[in-house]
């Protein structure tokens, strides 16, 4: 039996579709059909939908397979499992045999094989060249990818199958681990690359790849998933035409979407009706890629699969939480984008609200997607809209350090020189529920500042009646426990403890416990990237953000947005590559709280 998957590259993911349709049959075929409500098709001229493949065998003595999100489906035809994995106890997966992949669906799954087209939309844009192309091959290289596998580029700039390839080559690397073999796996990769010009609102265009895609497919179970990385204005553009001419015709069909997801409420209700008009909500991989991060990902296993932190994790005895950003540089010539967003609608509604939606949440029932993402729902309704009393934004200006001099934001030349969109926030964010009432949650994100960071820290609450205060000093601050997560770079968890200093003296000493990444793990961290292609190809939902999550989480912040906008609120400056505005750590102080990362030890 062919293997789609190698074993170690899902050992840590259950493959569940969702939590009420999972279907460990689903991953013994691959067969699919054409319709929204889940009919049986009979013709594969039947109208295309993007519907991802969730296979339920109706009557295994008639041979007809009923489709909850498949792209067109006659009398199934025993095939081949692509997707030979069973969920175990906890989540963790297994190889099943030939024989357990027979019972489980009522037919043998030897006789046909399926592929995978990878469609990157917008191939020729530097996400694609940095980020998209180089996952899949790191996919690739390390064993992960199907056995009949397909990339296409397609954009709207004219190039050849070579040029594409030499492109890409140009931003592939190896594992650090395994470079024996590295010019060999990326000539392998390479030779599956292919390109197709066209526009993003032509059908005819799109049909044109569907042809080609054919051919490459061979008659196979095709299934197919499109990478949208394009500008948010052609999402629905493409996802039409390519739904009317390129859908699988006897497969799923996935679309992954990149952020922005609108600007508002309004405008992301508006485009995920958009989408709707022409995929199903299972099909929409709304892709967060801070979500694919390795310590992001450990979140949930580091609180409930410990002990000690499960209990810990209340108002009882978490005095605040803090989420902060930092990049080290600014617009640097791209402002143009950035301009229309700005820093809160850039990573504080999406990259820093997902994470803590997933750090606060009740546990789960199961590891299901489904399950998650109803918890974190959950987080995201019990909050209260961020009000403008709550916020501090700020912009950088120029500075002069060490005789360079750095540019202000409206010195970029993409960006109005009068623009007041903020390249610095601060927020105070609360969760109004049992668990978490009165606890402040506060976000920090912005650009040119003193570093590049991004981490979680946890501040616990004084020890009642400590024993050791006069040991201590004044500034209890310093001697409450600190739970840090640092996401990147330099990937580590630690806890600040106390501790007495070894002599014949009492003086404490504060001191972490640490695991750090690099130091206890040997293996490279695979890119965030890699992780959430690889779980749009296997079905896997639990790292994509669902539509009515999406809604909650815009219903926080368009109230305040829609006001910093009205009333053109100017934003404190702050130099380049300072800590940012001294606003924030009034709006820390206001709740007793002081900003983790500007304490001398961090």
């Amino acid at each position: 039996m062919a293997t789609l998957y190698s074993t170690h590259c899902r050992s840590y993911s259950p493959l569940t579709q969702s939590s009420s349709s999972s279907s460990y049959s689903s991953y013994c075929s691959s067969s699919s059909s054409s319709s929204k409500l889940g009919h049986v098709a009979v013709s594969s001229s039947a109208p295309k939908r993007f519907l991802a493949a969730k296979l339920s065998v109706l009557s295994q003595s008639q041979n007809v397979a009923r489709m909850q999100d498949g792209a067109v489906a006659t009398a199934v035809t025993p095939i081949e499992n692509d997707y030979p994995f069973k969920k175990l106890k906890g989540g963790l997966l297994s190889v099943p045999s030939t024989d357990e992949c027979k019972d489980a669906v009522g037919f043998d799954i030897n006789e046909n094989e399926s592929t995978v087209s990878i469609t990157v939309v917008g191939a020729s844009g530097d996400l694609a060249k940095k980020k998209i192309f180089p996952a899949l091959f790191a996919l690739y290289y390390e064993g992960c990818l199907p056995k009949h596998f397909t990339v296409y580029g397609y954009a709207r700039s004219k190039m050849t199958d070579a040029e594409l390839r030499t492109m890409v080559s140009q931003t592939l690397t190896c594992r650090i681990d395994k470079r024996e073999n590295c010019g060999e796996k990326m000539e392998q990769f390479l030779e599956r690359c292919f390109y197709h010009s066209g526009q993003y609102d032509s059908q005819e265009n799109f049909a044109e790849l569907d042809k080609k895609l054919k051919e490459h497919e061979g008659g196979k179970v095709s299934n197919r998933l499109f990478y949208l990385s394009v500008p948010p204005n052609v999402f629905i553009d493409a996802v039409r035409c390519a739904s009317l001419s390129a859908s699988a015709g006897n497969g799923w069909t996935r679309v992954i979407v990149e952020k922005p997801f609108g600007r508002d409420s309004e405008s992301s209700a508006a485009l995920t009706k958009g989408l709707k008009q022409y995929l199903d909500e299972d099909q929409i991989f709304r892709i967060d890629h801070y979500l694919g991060k390795e310590l992001v990902e450990n979140l949930s296993v580091l609180r409930f699969s410990n002990l000690i932190f499960e209990p810990l994790w209340s108002r009882q005895y978490i005095r605040n939480v803090q989420f902060i950003f930092s990049e080290d540089f600014g617009t640097e010539g791209r402002g143009g984008y950035f301009d229309n967003y700005g820093i809160i609608r850039d990573i504080m509604q999406n990259h820093l609200l997902q994470i803590l939606a997933l750090f606060a949440m009740e546990t789960p029932v199961t590891l299901d997607a489904e399950d998650i993402r109803n918890e974190k729902v959950k987080v995201l309704r019990s909050m209260r809209p961020l009000e403008l009393e709550n916020m501090v934004i700020g912009q950088y200006k120029s500075h002069t350090k060490g005789g360079v001099t750095y540019p202000a934001y409206t010195d970029d030349k993409t960006v109005p020189k009068d623009s007041l969109t903020p390249t610095f926030a601060a927020a105070a964010l609360f969760i109004d529920n049992a668990r978490w009432d009165g606890v402040p949650f506060l976000m920090k994100a912005g650009k040119a500042l003193h570093n590049k960071k991004a981490e979680i820290r946890v501040q616990f609450r004084h020890v009642p009646g400590n024993l050791y205060n006069r040991n201590i000093g004044t500034d209890l601050d310093r001697a409450t426990n600190e739970l840090v997560i640092r996401v990147q770079p330099d990937e580590a968890i630690y806890l600040k403890i106390n501790n007495k200093v070894p002599g014949l003296g009492m003086k404490l000493d504060r001191s972490n416990l640490n695991l750090h990444y690099a130091a206890r793990y040997s293996k490279e961290i695979p890119d965030a990237y890699e992780r959430l292609l690889l779980d749009a190809i296997e079905g896997e939902r639990r790292l994509f953000i669902r539509s009515d999550e999406l809604d909650a989480a815009w219903s926080l912040f368009t109230p305040v947005l829609k006001e910093l906008e009205e009333k053109r609120i100017i934003p404190e400056y702050y130099p380049y590559g300072s800590r940012g505005p001294v606003g924030a750590h009034y709006l820390a102080a206001r709740y007793k709280v002081r900003w983790g990362d500007v304490s001398v030890e961090q």
